[in-house]
C-alpha cells in the first residue's frame, strides 16, 4: 500500500498540509513532531484521508530521537521511500532583541534538524540505492528580511548545504535523490505560536498562499525529484530574481517596509511560543493559521512551473496568432 513517507514538523502547517496530501494518495506516513495532541490531530488527518499515519514524539534538534524515529519507522512501516524536513522553530525580533541561547536553538531546529533527518534518511536509502528527500525551503533561504535574522540564517545554511549534499550524490551517480521546495508566505499556524518581541501580531508577508499550495509543491517534487530546486509562487520568483539583479535597492526597500508588512494592526503580546516546548501539546492547531481570509488556495505559477511544455505551446501559438493576425491586418 503506497510508499513510506516521513515528514517532519508534521503536527501543523506545511508539514500537516503534506501529510495529508500523502495520506490522500494511500500512502503510510510517519508523523514526527513534538506537540501530542497536534500529532494525534495530524493521525486522523492523514487517516481520514485514506492514509496510514504513524506519530512519533521527536525533538529534530536531538540527532540520536531522529536516528531512533528512523528505525522505529522502518520497523513499523517499512523501508522509507520518501523523507520530508519541514520542522524549524523562529523568533520575530530585531537582532539584537534575541538572545544567543535563542538563536542558537532555531539553528538546531531549522538547519540541523535538516541535517540530522537528511543523514538518519540517507544512511538507509543509499545501501538500498533509492529514496528522495526533499528539503522544505522558503524564498529567505536566498533574501533575508528584518525581524527574522535567526530563521534566514537556517534557511541560508539549508539552502548550501543541499547544495553539496547534490553535488555528492551526483558524484557518486547515487539513485537517491535530494531537491529543495522555496516556499513563498504561508497562512500557517507559526505566527500565532512563534516567540516575537514585536509591538503588534505577525504576519506572513502578502500576498499569502494556503498551505494546500505548499502540501502540492513538496508531493510534485517528492515524484520529480531530479530538479535541484523548485520555486513556487510568483512572489518567490519575484524575490528571487530582484535579490540577484538589485539586491541593493532590496535592501533599502524591506529596510523601509519589512517591519510593517510583517505585523498586523492587531497588539502583540505573550503567545504560545513553541521553541522551548511544543505550543500543541494540548491544542492542535492543525494546518492553517490565522490569515484564511487573505490566503490564496491557488498558484498559477507553481501550475505553470510543472507544465512547461504546455505553457511554452500556447505562448507559441498565442504568438503565432498575433503574428497572422498583424499579417492580415497590414494587407
Amino acid at each position: 500500500m503506497g510508499q513510506v513517507v516521513v515528514v517532519t514538523g508534521a503536527s501543523g502547517g506545511i508539514g500537516r498540509a503534506s501529510a495529508v496530501a500523502f495520506g490522500r494518495r494511500g500512502d503510510k506516513v510517519a508523523l514526527l513532531a513534538r506537540g501530542g495532541t497536534g500529532l494525534q490531530g495530524a493521525v486522523r488527518d492523514v487517516t481520514a484521508a485514506g492514509g496510514i499515519g504513524l506519530p512519533i514524539s521527536v525533538d529534530v534538534a536531538d540527532y540520536e530521537q531522529v536516528e531512533a524515529a528512523a528505525e522505529q519507522v522502518e520497523q513499523e512501516l517499512g523501508p522509507i521511500d520518501i523523507w520530508v524536513n519541514v520542522a524549524f522553530a523562529s523568533v520575530f525580533a530585531p537582532f539584537l532583541e534575541i538572545e544567543p541561547s535563542e538563536f542558537k536553538r532555531t539553528t538546531e531546529v531549522s538547519y540541523l534538524g535538516y541535517v540530522y533527518g537528511t543523514r538518519a534518511a540517507l544512511r538507509r536509502m543509499q545501501p538500498r540505492g533509492h529514496g528522495t528527500i526533499v528539503q522544505v525551503g522558503s524564498a529567505l533561504a536566498y533574501r533575508g528580511i528584518p525581524l527574522q535574522s535567526a530563521y534566514c540564517g537556517a534557511k541560508h545554511a539549508i539552502k548550501g548545504f543541499h547544495d553539496s549534499l547534490r553535488c555528492e550524490l551526483l558524484h557518486d551517480k547515487s539513485n537517491v535523490h535530494v531537491t529543495m521546495v522555496q516556499m513563498p508566505a504561508v497562512n500557517t499556524p507559526q505566527f500565532s505560536w512563534v516567540l516575537s518581541r514585536l509591538p503588534k501580531h505577525p504576519q506572513p508577508v502578502p500576498p499569502i498562499f494556503q498551505p494546500e499550495v505548499a502540501a502540492g509543491a513538496v508531493l510534485y517534487a517528492a515524484d520529480h525529484p531530479r530538479r535541484r530546486e523548485y520555486w513556487v509562487g510568483a512572489p518567490t520568483v519575484g524575490t528571487l530574481i530582484a535579490n540577484k539583479f538589485a539586491a541593493g535597492l532590496l535592501d533599502r526597500y524591506l529596510a523601509r517596509t519589512g517591519y510593517k508588512a510583517q505585523q498586523t494592526d492587531r497588539p502583540g503580546g505573550e503567545q504560545a511560543a513553541n521553541l522551548w516546548k511544543p505550543a500543541d501539546e494540548e491544542r492542535d492547531y492543525g494546518a492553517h493559521g490565522a490569515f484564511d481570509g487573505q490566503s490564496s488556495p491557488r498558484s498559477f505559477q507553481t501550475w505553470a512551473s510543472r507544465h512547461r511544455g504546455l505553457v511554452g505551446a500556447l505562448a507559441a501559438g498565442a504568438t503565432a496568432a498575433a503574428v497572422g493576425f498583424a499579417g492580415r491586418s497590414r494587407a
